[in-house]
């Protein structure tokens, strides 16, 4: 099959968003699932959480952060060109359900995978509360998205640069504290979602300490390399168990998970990663160099 790259833009720095041509994929997918993708036959496998789901035109949208050389790959790549490799819908699918108000919180590259589960909470009846943040407002994406599709929407920056300068876990703390002495206005809040780096999912699940009552689902998406449970490196422990991201997961519950395995397991390959992707830069700015 070809899956043609219709449409590509820079959504925030370094942040490309990509519609594909995969009709199959687009009718199966569900929020919170994800796609592998490969730009050539000799490229690495690359895990990327579906960002917008279009069953009738049969498109999925992906966020690619150029960061290793596999991403950089498929974002130097161009409307009109198709991926060599599209698999998917994979992973177990976000379990929504009514629950009264939700709070979806999206972290730097973990913004975008947010906006599926919007529409699939609202679809379910609930009240969304949308909170994202990054470190500065050029690393910030699809605020107007967000916002349109919300009941409540709040944006942070690290730095100040734009909305409340400070960090998401603030706002939601303020707003499970307004719940927990009565004074928040709308449905109980009853679940909390986070999705981006792991430091932010493991301090926002040591806050949900406080809230007992309150569910706190994070997505564990970045470690994964097969993608269908065969090569195990994608281990997580979960309530003392060990599971596979790729296909137990990649949505778990936050209090069960072991961070610290999760982040050492996403440095063991770090020096490869940036080695790979440096002597592709290099390679690439050989190639541009000849011809210039």
């Amino acid at each position: 099959m070809s899956f043609e790259i219709l449409e590509k833009e820079e959504m925030a720095a370094g942040v490309w968003k990509m519609v594909i041509d995969a009709p199959d994929v687009a009718k199966a997918a569900k929020a919170g699932q994800f796609v592998i993708v490969r730009a050539y036959n000799d490229s690495e496998r690359i895990p990327l959480t579906i960002a917008d789901i279009d069953k009738e035109k049969g498109t999925i949208m992906m966020s690619v952060q150029a960061l290793g050389k596999g991403t950089k790959q498929i974002t130097k790549m161009e409307v009109g060109e198709s991926l060599a490799d599209f698999v998917g819908p994979l992973g177990t699918p976000a379990d929504v359900k009514k629950i009264g108000t939700v709070i979806l919180v999206g972290g730097g590259v973990g913004i975008a995978p947010i906006y599926p589960q919007i529409k699939a909470y609202k679809e379910a009846g609930n009240r969304v509360v949308t909170v994202i943040g990054a470190r500065n407002e050029s690393l910030l994406m699809m605020e107007e998205e967000f916002e349109a599709a919300s009941d409540e929407h709040y944006v942070t920056t690290d730095d100040g640069s734009k909305g409340r300068h400070g960090f998401v876990t603030e706002v939601v703390k303020e707003l499970l504290d307004k719940q927990k002495a009565g004074e928040y206005e709308g449905e109980r809040i009853g679940r909390v979602v986070v999705i981006g780096p792991p430091i932010l999912m493991k301090v926002a699940t040591d806050m949900m300490k406080d809230y007992p009552d309150v569910e706190i689902v994070v997505s564990i998406n970045s470690m994964m390399v097969d993608g269908t449970g065969m090569c195990g490196g994608c281990r997580v422990i979960v309530g003392g168990e060990v599971k596979f991201a790729c296909v137990d997961g990649p949505e778990f519950d936050g209090r069960l998970v072991d961070f610290d395995t999760v982040m050492n397991r996403l440095m063991i390959y770090k020096k490869d990663e940036l080695a790979a992707s440096q002597k592709y830069d290099e390679e690439c700015a050989g190639i541009c160099a000849q011809l210039d």
